[in-house]
């Protein structure tokens, strides 16, 4: 029998926007927000939130899911991701770890159920290792003064610049055994799941915070509204 965990990593410091996860958010806060949505995901068997926050804690334990209090260094900004994942793993008793951010509001029930399905069928015929959301990049990229996916002097349409995605991190799937032996969420043969722009909106910023709940608020009322319609 096998264990899928949903991993939710809550730090309780937060950089460029200070309480994130607990501000105010579509009459709730993030992590609730996330932790309502994970329950009512069938496929998965256990939600952990990881964190060194008493309110992180607090929350939790109201959801009656159940919470790892991370080591503090586990916590700070100095460490990498490399060693946040390792130890994720090795405090997580899994056969299979969700790691999906609560920063990741606006994606939807239905992508999360996806997911699972296109990992259970990659895993299952060898094809893949690890399932993770992505972003379409569509913009004219440079590093270190040359560009980095089109030609000087050819540049073409943005929609036909390559297919370019970036990792959002708003659900990644992969083994707890996979985790340890690589210390990342991405494995040697991950298959990538594209988001659309509204699902893939990720909130760093006081702006992005603001845009995310305008655009959760108004999606929210979207439904209710069609649910008195029927």
């Amino acid at each position: 029998m096998t264990k899928l965990v949903a991993v939710v990593p809550v730090r309780q410091g937060s950089v460029r926007l200070k309480d994130k996860n607990f501000k105010p958010f579509g009459g709730k806060n993030l992590l609730e927000v996330k932790l309502d949505q994970l329950k009512r995901v069938s496929e998965i068997d256990e939600i952990v939130v990881n964190t060194d926050s008493p309110q992180a804690i607090e929350i939790a334990q109201q959801y009656g899911v159940k919470y790892f209090e991370r080591d503090p260094r586990y916590a700070s900004s100095e460490c990498v991701n490399r060693d946040h994942w390792r130890n994720l793993a090795e405090t997580t008793q899994a056969d299979y770890i969700m790691h999906t951010l609560c920063t990741s509001p606006l994606i939807r029930d239905t992508s999360y159920s996806e997911v699972l399905q296109l990992y259970r069928d990659g895993v299952l015929n060898g094809e893949n290792d690890s399932v993770n959301t992505v972003r379409e990049v569509k913009k004219f990229m440079w590093l270190n003064g040359k560009p980095l996916n089109y030609e000087m002097g050819n540049a073409p349409n943005s929609q036909d610049l390559p297919d370019v995605v970036s990792i959002t991190f708003g659900i990644s799937i992969i083994s707890r055994a996979l985790l340890l032996e690589g210390c990342s969420m991405i494995g040697r043969k991950p298959l990538f799941y594209r988001l659309d722009e509204v699902e893939a909106v990720d909130i760093d910023t006081p702006l992005e915070f603001e845009f995310a709940n305008y655009l959760y608020t108004r999606l929210s009322n979207q439904t209710h509204d069609s649910s008195q319609n029927m």
